[in-house]
């Protein structure tokens, strides 16, 4: 049973940085596309980035493009959503999602459409970031 937990949330201030985590069980992180969404309060779920399965490739959506990092590290079968300058907006709740072999167009699908195409999706727990002024 994959499983997957997430971490790095918490308070921090407008402008500073923060490295969310994504940890796998159960399955290997390279063989799975990843995906960040969050949902603030009142909102929409949104998709904020994405890395294909076994490639470094990776997707942004405009509202983080140019301050948004993903990352994959296969040794600790994790992966990690760096976003720096946050601003009040980034507030919200951030989870991961898996999809076994997810690539382009699963990935397309996570920024552009906000959504996972996939029937077999595996999502973390979610870890709250609150941005204060």
């Amino acid at each position: 049973q994959v499983q997957l937990v997430n971490s790095g949330g918490g308070l921090v201030q407008a402008g500073d940085s923060l490295r969310l985590s994504c940890a796998i069980s159960g399955g290997i992180v390279d063989h799975y596309g990843i995906g960040w969404f969050r949902q603030a309060p009142g909102k929409e779920r949104e998709g904020v980035s994405c890395i294909w399965s076994g490639e470094d490739t990776t997707y942004y959506s405009d509202f983080v493009k140019g301050r948004a990092s993903v990352s994959r590290d296969s040794a600790k079968n994790t992966v990690y959503l760096q976003l720096n300058n946050v601003t009040l907006e980034d507030t919200a709740d951030y989870s991961c999602a898996a999809a076994l072999g997810g690539g382009p167009w699963w990935c397309s699908g996570v920024v552009e459409r906000s959504t996972s195409t996939s029937q077999n999706t595996y999502w973390g727990q979610g870890t709250q970031v609150t941005v204060s002024s």
